[in-house]
């Protein structure tokens, strides 16, 4: 049994449901009497709405109701909220325009939702939503984000003078300007981070109903922390009180963050059913989720990073503007501030640090957390500093980082963050090892040979993970706390079940969570139940995002485990009549240490629900629950090295070589980590290649379908070579750092430095397309 516990490579138990097709999505729900939405969505990036006439809608086949904005307004429910308060360096408050999830009076960006229709059929629904007349006045629209900013721009929301929602500060402005005044060497750079959409393999979904006769609403959402869209739909906006709202996330196909929020049709699925008297169903379609899914990244920074004469980094100033679409989504605010700028130090010993950061409403999609939420964007401006800051100095990449890496822990940043453990140089001599990194230029001279161009380039990330503790991330503007909780309940028959507020949506929960029950208790992994996703079921949890699971999320069921623990002993010193201290548990049973008395771990499960013979004053039953705030975040840290071939005659660029050594501390399934991180890659050799959303001038999205958004596809990524080394994290009980934002973190910058440097530029824009590189060989604007 043992080779089923902590560290043990262990097929995922979740897979066989998923790769037999049983696994139950909320598009799989039935409820008797359900009928379908579909949603009119404006246009338009900008525009009055002036009329809107639902007669000859309402008249069609199958039609149950047509639902507006004012209805919504005048039943009380509330406008969308960003649960993080940012304040501006003049202390003012950040600046939330208006949020209503039907628009009623103005649109901001083409896929608005204005008005919902309920009918029979999804196909009714849908061509009742084409019957719906809506008059429209057009207003001028801004999609670039620092041309919002411009006098001439149009203003999208009355509270946001200049379409400005914050200007934020973090670090020591005069120091930093000192150490650039005052450099042997300063590196320059404009560096854009591409607009994305997450695109998970699932779309999203909402299935509202409400049953009158118990004055009870359930919605089933494809959700990463239900219980979170339970307490804003209840105490924000109004939707049902929390008492009465079940929230229901099933299998979840991916999330990649772009689930974490309550979007507006969550509540409208619910309202609606209230409002129609029958449970209302809405999936997207693959271009509603291009146009309404919150996306990721887009940001404009300009970059001076200063060194002495001996190649030591002194100084790092950075301005950016951050693009955060038509609205503020839920933790849309501190993505670009508190996940962003207090990484910027990276890797790196840098005693003086500045970020500014505006943040602008634009008439696009929201933007918010998408895998790695800031920590990429604050990777790839760091990175591509470092990687050009070396060619200016006429030094070795790796070794201008090896000079400047921090080593010796813990670690105080400029910039708020305390690394608590790390050994940067280990993951660089192992990436370079893997990649033969000195063999490099032959491997150059043979594909010049061939005609072809040949590059490498490298990245070093660090990223802060866990999303805590509570009172920290409170005292920077956090509207809820980011704690964990965990219930270990041991049944009679020795079964158990865990459950536990992190959701799984791919991540492996229901084998790894099983594996530390194994670890501590021996008993098969087949006989531990992981229960999650239901707030009717599980106690109140933080959900899943930002690589929390295993740091916090598991850590909350180690805690519920030693207590289980704890009782379970002093259960079986009775029955064995044996000092408690002397009790040992091992392969499944609780043993007297040094003798051959022992019980069997079903048989103290047995005992502890007869209570026919418990310890005097022992209550029966065996459950325990705990809650989880850590001490800290945790800093996973990696090295990554990307080799390319280039056609100069089409610009068509290959990956041949992907290397990625990472320090994710204790491991709990190496094949799980293995997965997440050639995931993560996946996803950040797309943005850096081929993913980018487009809008054009009066905000129409054109990549709203993969006809013209590029997903990364097999055959566009080599075989990945990967490895860990191991610092165990000091402030959480199994030293787990988290490994599911990595990938995509550290794999951007790569790629783009090793085009770079095979073509001989200082800079590309991502993604680097066929036609970009084409036209960056031959000096050419694309």
């Amino acid at each position: 049994m043992g080779i089923e516990g902590v560290g043990a490579r262990v097929a995922r138990k979740e897979d066989k449901r998923f790769i037999t097709g049983a696994g139950r999505y909320v598009d799989d729900m039935v409820v008797p009497g359900m009928k379908h939405a579909a949603f009119v969505r404006s246009p338009h990036a900008h525009a009055e709405i002036k009329k809107i006439d639902v007669k000859k809608a309402q008249a069609m086949p199958g039609v149950i109701g047509v639902l507006t904005g004012k209805e919504l307004k005048a039943d009380g429910i509330g406008n969308l909220i960003c649960g993080w308060m940012i304040h501006s360096k003049d202390g003012s408050p950040m600046k939330m325009g208006a949020w209503s999830p039907l628009a009623f009076d103005r649109v901001r960006y083409v896929g608005d939702a204005v008005v919902v229709v309920v009918a029979e059929t999804k196909g009714q629904a849908r061509d009742a939503a084409e019957a719906v007349d809506i008059t429209y006045e057009e207003l001028k629209a801004v999609v670039d984000a620092p041309k919002a900013l411009e006098r001439s721009a149009p203003q999208i929301h009355p509270e946001a003078d200049g379409n400005l929602i914050f200007d934020w500060e973090l670090g020591d402005s005069a120091a930093t300007n000192a150490a650039i005044k005052a450099a042997a060497h300063i590196t320059r750079m404009k560096i854009v981070n591409n607009r994305l959409v997450p695109n998970a393999m699932e779309p999203r979904a909402a299935l509202g109903h409400y049953d009158k006769a118990e004055d009870h609403y359930t919605c089933w959402t494809t959700s990463q922390n239900p219980h979170l869209a339970r307490l804003v739909m209840s105490a924000f906006y109004n939707v049902a009180p929390e008492n009465k709202l079940r929230v229901i996330a099933p299998d979840v196909g991916g999330g990649f963050g772009s689930k974490i929020y309550i979007y507006p049709e969550e509540i409208i699925c619910l309202w609606a059913s209230k409002k129609t008297g029958v449970p209302v169903k809405w999936v997207a379609d693959r271009t509603e989720s291009f146009l309404t899914d919150a996306h990721g990244r887009d940001h404009v920074s300009t970059v001076e990073m200063a060194f002495d004469k001996d190649n030591k980094i002194t100084g790092l100033k950075v301005d950016t503007i951050a693009n955060l679409g038509a609205y503020m989504s839920l933790f849309s605010s501190c993505v670009p501030t508190y996940l962003y700028a207090t990484l910027l130090s990276g890797q790196y010993d840098i005693p003086a640090i500045h970020a500014n950061v505006r943040a602008v409403y634009t008439n696009t999609a929201p933007v918010d957390a998408y895998r790695g939420a800031g920590r990429p964007e604050a990777t790839y401006l760091l990175e591509r500093t470092m990687e050009t800051a070396a060619r200016e100095l006429g030094v070795s990449p790796a070794e201008l980082r090896r000079k400047n890496f921090i080593t010796a822990f813990p670690h105080q940043t400029p910039v708020i963050m305390n690394y608590d453990a790390g050994d940067y140089a280990a993951s660089l001599d192992a990436a370079m090892a893997a990649a033969d990194y000195a063999g490099f230029a032959q491997r150059k001279a043979d594909a010049a040979n061939r005609g072809k161009l040949r590059g490498i380039g490298m990245s070093c990330y660090v990223e802060a993970c866990g999303l805590a503790p509570s009172a920290a991330v409170g005292s920077l503007g956090a509207g809820v706390g980011l704690w964990e909780s965990a219930e270990v309940r041991v049944n009679a028959a020795g079964t158990i079940e865990v459950l536990t507020g992190s959701h799984s949506h791919g991540q492996g929960h229901e084998t790894t969570f099983a594996q530390l029950v194994n670890q501590r208790f021996g008993v098969p992994i087949d006989s531990v139940s992981i229960v999650h996703g239901d707030t009717d079921k599980v106690q109140m949890g933080m959900g899943t995002y930002g690589s929390r699971s295993g740091a916090v999320g598991m850590s909350a069921v180690v805690k519920a485990l030693d207590k289980v623990e704890a009782k379970a002993k002093k259960i079986a010193a009775h029955l064995l009549e044996a000092d408690e201290g002397d009790i040992v548990i091992e392969n499944g049973a609780l043993k007297v240490a040094g003798t051959d008395k022992q019980v069997p771990w079903f048989q103290m499960a047995l005992a502890a629900y007869t209570a026919h013979n418990l310890p005097g004053g022992m209550e029966p039953g065996l459950k325990e629950t705990s809650f989880y705030d850590p001490s800290n975040f945790t800093f996973p840290a990696g090295c990554y090295v990307c080799e390319v071939e280039i056609d100069p005659e089409t610009g068509v660029t290959e990956v041949v070589q992907f290397v990625a050594a990472d320090d994710f501390g204790n491991i709990i399934n190496p094949m799980i980590v293995e997965g997440q991180v050639h995931g993560g890659v996946a996803q950040g050799i797309g943005q850096a290649l081929l993913e980018g959303t487009r809008y054009d001038a009066s905000g129409q999205l054109l990549t709203a379908s993969y006809m013209d958004y590029a997903m990364p596809r097999a055959d566009d990524l080599p075989s990945f070579k990967v490895s860990t080394s191991n610092t165990p994290c000091p402030g959480n009980p199994l030293g787990i750092k988290g490994c599911g934002e990595a990938g995509a973190i550290g794999s951007p910058p790569a790629v783009i430095n090793a085009i770079t440097d095979a073509i001989g530029i200082t800079d590309i824009a991502m993604p680097a397309s066929p036609s970009t590189v084409w036209a960056a060989i031959r000096g050419t604007k694309h």
